[in-house]
């Protein structure tokens, strides 16, 4: 067994991290106070579009896309330590670098499933990142955790799809940069194969019929950041029917095609958030005195610190690993693998989280620190791409069907 990152890796990784420190950390407090002067808490501040081109210009630029003529040409195992690094900082690193969701996410499904047309209508300003995309698939009148159950309708009209339906949390939505949805909706919702009635279609931002209602609020935060994750309105939204993505009933393939990098995407840059609490933790315990010692000489302080470095261990190796078989026997062949680290990791993350907080007393709940945000992204990963107990369930079934 061999644990060494190869040289490219370590040569990549040497430069983020000098990227992180030299730019990155320092315009985290910059772009809020940028923030605050824009005349739309959801424009995009201007330190953002200066960090994109020092990333562009050194290289650091579309990572995450394993083709090197698109992308970085990394494998997933070669990303896996620089996306953990972009996870020290995840509301700002990823999109200087053009390798934040949904956009990776949605890249992928352009460069994979779109035609000639769409990879240059749409695929090629996303990675140059002169736009912003969204992903809309989750529904409020239905449990989005089945994906099946999604009503949404694309119906075809002579030579147009119209599309309608309502969707939310529709990450980067509210981004005025956010110029393309990848809708998916039913084209055949009396079916008999019930993951064939789905597709997913090209849908513009300023398509007639489509309304971006509100942002939706995650533990009270807005997520300006990323863009927000809105409400949005798709009533009898009309598109020519050359947006269709790949074939009629082939949405569910593809999102289960997309789903699966995105979740180890997420988990990569959980294991760097973690990562930062642990920094915060260790800073504030050698730092703060109470009832006359410092924190860091308090034993259940000394529990705390040591548990959250062997969870992430743990879980960056089972990353790794899982990462591994995706290059070696694909993302079917990791299937399990994905699971577990889904399962695992938001979860483990959110404890590390959790002690950091209580460390920092009533600063960890504060806007001084970036725990609390932390927290609210951590948490949410509870839910997104599937909730763990789908994940659960799934898994369970793989384990049993051995003894059945």
């Amino acid at each position: 067994m061999d644990f060494a990152f190869d040289a490219h890796t370590e040569e990549l990784r040497a430069k983020l991290l000098a990227f992180m420190d030299e730019y990155v950390y320092p315009a985290e407090p910059v772009a809020e106070e940028q923030r605050a002067q824009l005349a739309s808490p959801w424009d995009t501040p201007a330190i953002v579009g200066e960090l994109k081109a020092e990333a562009r210009k050194q290289g650091l630029w579309n990572l995450f896309l394993p083709d090197a003529e698109y992308g970085g040409g990394l494998t997933n195992l070669q990303y896996a330590p620089l996306a953990e690094i972009t996870g020290r900082s995840p509301h700002l690193a990823p999109t200087a670098l053009n390798c934040a969701a949904p956009d990776t996410g949605n890249m992928e499904v352009l460069y994979q499933f779109g035609d000639e047309q769409q990879k240059k209508q749409w695929l090629e300003p996303l990675l140059a990142g002169e736009i912003r995309s969204a992903f809309a698939m989750t529904e409020p009148e239905v449990a989005s955790s089945d994906a099946t159950n999604i009503t949404t309708l694309i119906e075809r009209d002579g030579d147009d799809y119209v599309i309608t339906g309502r969707k939310w949390y529709i990450s980067g939505a509210m981004n005025p940069d956010c110029k393309i949805f990848i809708v998916m909706g039913k084209t055949d919702p009396d079916g008999a194969d019930i993951r064939r009635q789905q597709s997913m279609i090209l849908v513009p931002r300023d398509t007639p019929g489509v309304t971006v209602k509100r942002a939706m609020q995650v533990f009270g935060y807005e997520d300006h950041s990323h863009g927000g994750h809105a409400e949005v309105i798709f009533d009898h939204a009309r598109v020519p029917a050359t947006n269709l993505i790949g074939e009629e009933g082939g949405g569910f393939a593809i999102a289960q095609a997309r789903l699966g990098p995105g979740r180890i995407h997420h988990c990569m840059r959980l294991i760097g958030m973690a990562e930062r609490a642990i920094e915060l933790m260790c800073q504030r315990a050698v730092s703060r005195v109470a009832f006359g010692k410092a924190l860091a000489q308090q034993g259940v302080v000394h529990n705390w610190i040591a548990d959250a470095r062997v969870a992430v261990e743990q879980l960056r190796l089972l990353v790794l690993k899982t990462a591994w078989m995706m290059d070696t026997v694909g993302n079917k062949g990791a299937h399990a693998e994905i699971q577990a680290i889904k399962i695992a990791t938001p979860r483990t993350v959110v404890g590390i989280l959790d002690k950091a907080i209580q460390l920092h007393g009533a600063g960890g709940v504060s806007q001084d620190f970036p725990l609390a945000e932390l927290y609210a992204s951590a948490r949410t990963l509870m839910l997104a791409d599937g909730p763990d107990e789908v994940h659960q369930r799934s898994l369970a079934r793989r384990e049993l069907k051995k003894y059945l």
